[in-house]
């Protein structure tokens, strides 16, 4: 019998349904979530960077996270055995992790060079001020690891290691709402003029937007609840995983308006037409060492959006890496990923005993 699961061995008498089991799962307290020994050394607006101290430090060179603009960083931390940055500190990582929060209407006119500027290169200047270390390893997930790749092609900043996890980077290939990117390629779709106008897509729009392209009809994963309500391990999980997918985040107007010209109709940081404010975002200026992460049969960012990076860099040391697991889940372990833990380590300045400095 697994842990935390019901004795049904007396027989089916008295015993409660499984669909009882479901409903009485989502009606209970939530299991705790982001539980990881943390504190904030920066905050700037909504953002906050969050350290993550090593249960035993063994490397010189710290990790620094953006996850996505649209999505909760807690999927990196969900809980006891589900989370990639408990995994780290066990590891003997270092771990700054920068959250953006939640936008709010006085936060329309936030576009993509601020992120890029006012928050990922101010946060990576104060996890190395705060590590003291000579290099820093950055790590970007999805539309964060897109927003990393701008920022390594602009960055002053000692960048060793870089890390990109399904980071959508040619948008030349639109799988999901073609018609619509091609739509917005030709100018035949506007919205400028819209975006100015509300200031902030709200989060219940956002999972509306991402549902369409993920799961229009959203009923398997209550099947699953229901297959394993007896299951309080797996209820717990399965209520952790859930809280994410639904708690999306806002999206800024300016930030929008600038993906869809930039990305979508102008494919700028392929073409090598890019500039952050008044500096040419080329990502033949990555010199880093590069591992590009991916996942089979993905419809969110396939493979054709993100391999092209691979040719693009001047990274001599750069790895590209197709994973069997979803771009959402491949963060939710108790360990560290097997392409990270066989990749990262010996790129990272090892701690010998005795002799930390």
């Amino acid at each position: 019998m697994s842990k935390g699961k019901q004795d049904n061995s007396k027989g089916t008498k008295g015993l409660t349904p499984k669909w009882k089991l479901a409903l009485m799962a989502l009606k209970a307290p939530m299991p705790e979530m982001g539980v990881t020994k943390r504190e904030h050394v920066w905050k700037k607006n909504k953002a906050t960077l969050w350290y993550y101290p090593p249960v035993e430090k063994k490397y010189r060179v710290p990790v620094f996270i953006v996850y996505s603009l649209i999505n909760q960083p807690v999927i990196l931390d969900l809980g006891p055995g589900m989370s990639m940055i408990e995994a780290f500190g066990k590891e003997g990582y270092e771990v700054y992790l920068l959250d953006f929060g939640s936008p709010g209407y006085e936060d329309g006119e936030t576009n993509i060079d601020n992120y890029i500027l006012d928050y990922i290169q101010k946060g990576v200047q104060r996890a190395l001020r705060h590590s003291g270390a000579k290099e820093i390893t950055i790590i970007g997930s999805c539309i964060g690891g897109t927003l990393v790749a701008m920022y390594a092609a602009v960055a002053d900043e000692p960048i060793k290691n870089l890390i990109l996890s399904a980071a959508p980077v040619d948008f030349s290939h639109s799988p999901t709402f073609d018609q619509w990117a091609e739509a917005i390629r030709d100018d035949s779709a506007n919205f400028d003029e819209f975006l100015d106008a509300i200031h902030i897509i709200p989060a219940g729009y956002v999972k509306k937007g991402m549902r369409l392209i993920t799961s229009p009809i959203y009923y398997s994963p209550y099947l699953s609840l229901l297959n394993k309500a007896d299951d309080a391990q797996y209820v717990a999980s399965w209520r952790r995983l859930n809280a994410w997918t639904n708690g999306h985040i806002p999206l800024t107007g300016a930030a929008i308006k600038q993906m869809m010209h930039d990305w979508v109709r102008h494919n700028k940081l392929v073409k090598d037409t890019l500039y952050i404010k008044d500096k040419r975002a080329s990502l033949k200026n990555i010199k880093s060492n590069l591992l590009v992460v991916t996942t089979e049969n993905e419809n969110l960012v396939p493979f054709e959006m993100i391999k092209p990076v691979m040719n693009l860099v001047s990274s001599k040391d750069k790895t590209y890496r197709v994973l069997e697991r979803g771009h959402a889940t491949i963060s939710i372990t108790d360990t560290l990923p097997l392409y990270i833990a066989e990749w990262l380590p010996s790129k990272s300045e090892p701690i010998r005993k005795g002799n930390e400095f």
